[in-house]
């Protein structure tokens, strides 16, 4: 045998997929896009462009960030197996400590932040202990806590609202990164873009969007490259290329709009450095590939050496974490702390990691799916909102998005099976 010949095999070749073989394989990943950008385009036109106005645009970010933040949390607890439904009741008692400490007991923002911040951790580890240790469902374990911290709301607060909080913590959820260069419109400009009330645009939010899609190009064509090295089969050309001109036009779009307003609010960047360090965590980290096979299967992960326990207990920390990350924001954007702050948020928070693609029976889900189904459950908020629909008929059309996302999880696996 030639060892030349044999030590120089060529990349393994994979056939590519006709773009409706890869849709119909992947329905579950580019759907939700589709829906998203179906719902944003469906109330553009019923609202005249109300929605996608530069005030409504950064409006609809504010109004979704603790959503968003819970909802990181949320995916990792329910792709390991487990539910919290605890999330709505922890992130009230957090703006309540919050209120308290600053507002009545006059303590510095610093100190509070890191207070509250550590109680929800404790507050996560405590329920992750009993469900871990203990084996109690994390479904009776949550729903407990879910009554204890309304209860403790209450009684912290003494059936009152508290506040105003100082400027310097309302920046948390109210704060816009300053700019560095204000460029000035000229009248000509202005009217052929027809911003004629915007006096100057934010360079850093509009170049911070240009730096993010092409990073989201860069990072694609990496991971093509790999794909092709590795035999790995890959999305088909043409469809690759439409959709990392979409996601790098969308982004672009969004950061326009914030420029034409007042820049990249504070939770922005929150958001964002958060939902990077998710997906990296949960798509390349073996600590990530352990907690989908224990949701996978818990009984498989814990013969192959995969401690269980420590793993559950560790998300439902986690989550306390960023619950007691959204109470701050939300009581901060609030600039008050109110004994029913919080209450059922949990169930928002869930059904965007549901309808973002999470599956029921754990082991699947991703952190970007998480995030564009809280965006998309706030445009529905926001869009109805718009039209004048009553919160009555907004809980029913949820309640039918949400049941529609299962339906779709279970038509999926039993398709597949």
């Amino acid at each position: 045998m030639d060892l030349d010949q044999s030590d120089t095999n060529p990349a393994p070749q994979v056939k590519t997929k006709s773009i409706g073989e890869y849709l119909s394989s992947h329905l579950r990943q580019y759907g939700l896009l589709f829906a998203l950008i179906a719902v944003m385009a469906f109330f553009q036109i019923v609202t005249d462009g109300t929605l996608l106005r530069a005030v409504n645009v950064t409006n609809l970010l504010l109004q979704n960030s603790y959503i968003i933040i819970m909802a990181l949390g949320m995916l990792i607890v329910i792709v390991s197996g487990n539910i919290d439904l605890s999330v709505g009741s922890v992130m009230g008692f957090i703006g309540a400590l919050a209120a308290v400490m600053i507002v009545n007991l006059d303590q510095s923002v610093p100190f509070t932040i890191i207070t509250c911040l550590v109680v929800g951790g404790i507050i996560g580890a405590a329920q992750g202990y009993w469900v871990a240790c203990w084996k109690i469902p994390s479904f009776i374990v949550t729903l407990a806590g879910m009554l204890v911290f309304r209860g403790l709301s209450l009684w912290l607060l003494e059936g009152q609202s508290v506040g105003p909080f100082p400027k310097e913590f309302q920046l948390i959820a109210t704060g816009f990164v300053p700019d560095i260069f204000p460029v000035s419109w000229g009248d000509s400009l202005a009217n052929m873009l027809e911003i004629r009330r915007v006096k100057h645009v934010n360079i850093l939010a509009l170049s911070t969007g240009i730096v993010a899609a092409a990073m989201v190009i860069w990072i694609g064509l990496r991971q093509r490259a790999q794909n092709k090295l590795y035999g790995i089969e890959d999305e088909p050309r043409s469809f690759f290329i439409a959709r990392n001109v979409i996601v790098a036009a969308a982004l672009v779009f969004v950061m326009y709009k914030l420029s034409l307003f007042r820049g990249l609010p504070n939770v922005l960047i929150t958001m964002g450095v958060l939902t990077l360090i998710y997906a990296f965590i949960t798509e390349t980290t073996t600590i990530g590939r352990r907690v989908y096979a224990l949701g996978g299967n818990q009984k498989a992960a814990k013969l192959s050496g995969i401690k269980t326990e420590r793993l559950t207990f560790l998300a439902f920390t986690n989550m306390g974490v960023l619950a007691a990350a959204a109470g701050l924001v939300f009581a901060a954007r609030l600039n008050t702390a109110t004994p029913k702050a919080g209450f059922a948020l949990e169930l928002d928070v869930i059904a965007a990691v549901f309808i973002g693609g999470a599956s029921m029976a754990g082991g699947v889900g991703t952190i970007i799916g998480a995030v564009v189904g809280a965006f998309l459950m706030g445009v529905l908020n926001n869009g109805m909102s718009i039209m004048g629909i009553g919160i009555d008929y907004q809980q029913m059309i949820k309640g039918l998005v949400l049941l529609a996302a299962v339906i779709f999880d279970v038509y999926n696996k039993n398709k597949q099976g």
